[in-house]
């Protein structure tokens, strides 16, 4: 791979971190946690929107890739607490993706 990353994206790579639903539900009260699906980079994600591509995060909304967290998937998590939670913060949103478990090493 011969690609530069920006430095907005390792910035934000190295604000990513492992997290727990305790840490998510305050921000999920007040509507500020989006999903992202597990096949999207959660940084990437959180790049394009810091960089108001708008039609590359309407794509992935209307695909259904990028979503507020729903009511079912909030009491799922709150339920299981999974160990495989992801986010990123980039005020006011929380972006959380659930890792697949061949991803998390």
């Amino acid at each position: 791979m011969t690609e530069e990353v920006s430095t907005l994206y390792a910035n934000l790579l190295g604000e990513t971190a492992r997290i727990g639903w305790a840490e998510i539900m305050p921000f999920f009260a007040k509507g500020q946690v989006l999903w992202v699906a597990p096949s999207l980079d959660l940084v990437a994600v959180a790049e394009a929107i810091a960089e108001d591509r708008g039609q590359e995060v309407a794509a992935w909304m209307q695909a259904g890739q990028l979503q507020r967290l729903s009511d079912e998937q909030a009491s799922s998590w709150s339920e299981n607490d999974p160990n495989n939670l992801w986010a990123v913060v980039l005020s006011p949103w929380v972006l959380v993706q659930a890792r697949e478990a061949s991803a998390q090493q």
